[in-house]
This record gives structure tokens, C-alpha cells and sequence, in this order.
């Protein structure tokens, strides 16, 4: 509850903003001392994210489902320059520097890093830390995109791999059918209730004619299925619409997730 009503402010705090990667970013930095890791609601996550079930160890992705409260405080703030409503996750970087188990009680502190220009518009660096006894066992920076005119040509500063004649050589390891309602079952384990992930009727005044899945989905069920337990970087190129079909590929180090629209996700371990 006190996360979808920061959800709520996030939205009305957002109307009239104007987003610039000039703007100036608050100096806040918010921290949650001893954070329980509730074991039945990490088992809930597991399932919806393919992770195995009955362990007591944290997924890779699963500290920055802990982290996001404490995020979209910050995205919610009058003075954060991006409205929080229809932010896209365009990026992840998460490193484990040990593995945490439900019997842990991190510390975890988010700040807003930067922001800087897109094609597409202004993304901002949020940085996630969990912490025990002082050290850092694991961190993530991700980006988020709020879309709007930058006046660059559509092409310009293009990411490659986003059209189906880039659907590159790694050979498909996991095909996945995705239902339409997967938007909504991740944002009840995650909390993250943007309605771009919900329904098409909540994404479409937001400019996605269809709900697309959470990029912390995409990731953390291609973590599951690959057995990523240290570390793990990812683009998001594309957003996954919601019902649709995707491989997953995967060769070494380098992993991607496509469709026949084209890849949606590109990233190694």
C-alpha cells in the first residue's frame, strides 16, 4: 500500500513537468536500514520469474524488487526532474558481490546518479546498494527513459539489434509464450504498478498502443533461465508487448531476447 500510493503522488507530482538532461538532480539519497526479506513473498517472485522454488537464496534480480520503494520515492519527488508515470527501463548493471539468503538483513540505499540526453528523450542513473556490516555485497544502476521530443532524427544514435534483419547468430535456447496479463502478475510481486505493464487501456495515453512487460521481468526470467547468479548486464532495445512470443539465445557470455519483431533485450554475464 505505501508504495502504490508514492505511485499515486508520482503521477500528480509529474503533471507540467518538462524533462531536460540540464536539469539538476535532488541530492537525495534514501536508506531502509534492515530490510526482512520475506520468504513467501520471494517465492511468489520466483514463480512469476522462473527462478527455482524452495531456496533460501536471493535471485540475482531480487534485491532491486527490495530497492524499489525506496526508487520511486525518489522518482516521485517534486524536484526529480522526470515524471515517474511511463518511465521505461532502458538499462541494468547488477553485481552480487556475495550471495544474500533470506536469513540477511541489508541495508539498502538508492540515489539518483544523473541524468543525460537520449535519442528519445532524458534518462536518469538510479544506483541500488545493499549493504551488510558496511559493505557492499550488491549493487545495480539502471536507466530510465521519459520519452519526448529531442528533435534528433529518428535514426540518429540508433541501438543495433533493434529490427528483425539484426536478429543476430546466437542459437535459441528457451522459447516463452507471454499472456497478457503477465504485466500485472510481476507488478504483484514487484510493486511496480506502471500502468504501462497493466493493460492496454492504461499504456495506451502513455503511447504504447499495447501493455508491455516490465523490463525487470525480461531480465530476471533470462537470469532464471540461464543461472546467472553473480552478475549481469542488459539493454532493453524494444518494449515486449503483451500477449506475444519470444526466444531467448544465447552463446559464452552473450545472451539476447527476440521476437520476430526484432530483439528486445541484448546483455551478457
Amino acid at each position: 500500500m505505501p508504495l502504490l500510493l508514492t505511485l499515486g503522488r508520482g503521477a500528480l507530482t509529474g503533471l507540467g513537468k518538462h524533462p531536460s538532461a540540464g536539469a539538476a538532480l535532488p541530492p537525495l539519497r534514501l536508506t531502509d536500514p534492515r530490510v526482512r526479506i520475506d520468504p513467501a513473498r520471494m517465492a511468489r517472485y520466483a514463480e512469476v520469474c522462473g527462478y527455482p522454488p524452495l531456496t533460501d537464496r536471493v535471485p540475482l534480480t531480487y534485491p532491486h524488487i527490495l530497492g524499489f520503494p525506496l526508487a520511486a520515492r525518489i522518482m516521485a519527488a517534486r524536484d526529480f526532474p522526470l515524471p515517474l508515470m511511463g518511465l521505461v527501463h532502458t538499462s541494468i548493471e547488477i553485481t552480487a558481490h556475495r550471495p544474500l539468503t533470506t536469513a540477511d538483513r541489508p541495508e539498502i540505499a538508492v540515489h539518483a546518479e544523473e541524468l543525460r540526453p537520449h535519442r528519445r528523450g532524458t534518462e536518469a542513473v538510479l544506483v541500488t546498494e545493499a549493504r551488510i556490516g558496511g559493505a557492499a555485497v550488491w549493487t545495480d544502476r539502471s536507466t530510465y527513459l521519459a520519452r519526448h521530443p529531442t528533435g534528433a532524427p529518428p535514426t540518429e544514435g540508433a541501438e543495433p539489434g533493434t529490427g528483425p534483419q539484426d536478429a543476430g547468430a546466437l542459437p535459441v535456447v528457451e522459447e516463452w509464450r507471454l499472456p497478457a496479463g503477465l504485466g500485472r502478475r510481476h507488478a504483484r510481486v514487484s510493486g511496480d504498478y506502471n500502468p504501462i505493464h497493466l493493460h492496454a487501456l492504461t499504456a495506451r495515453p502513455l503511447g504504447f498502443p499495447r501493455a508491455i512487460a516490465h523490463g525487470m521481468w525480461t531480465i530476471a526470467r533470462c537470469a532464471a533461465a540461464l543461472g546467472l547468479d553473480e552478475r549481469v548486464r542488459a539493454h532493453f532495445r524494444a518494449p515486449v508487448p503483451l500477449p506475444s512470443t519470444v526466444a531467448l539465445a544465447a552463446a559464452g557470455h552473450r545472451f539476447e531476447l527476440r521476437s520476430p519483431r526484432g530483439v528486445h533485450l541484448t546483455g551478457s554475464s
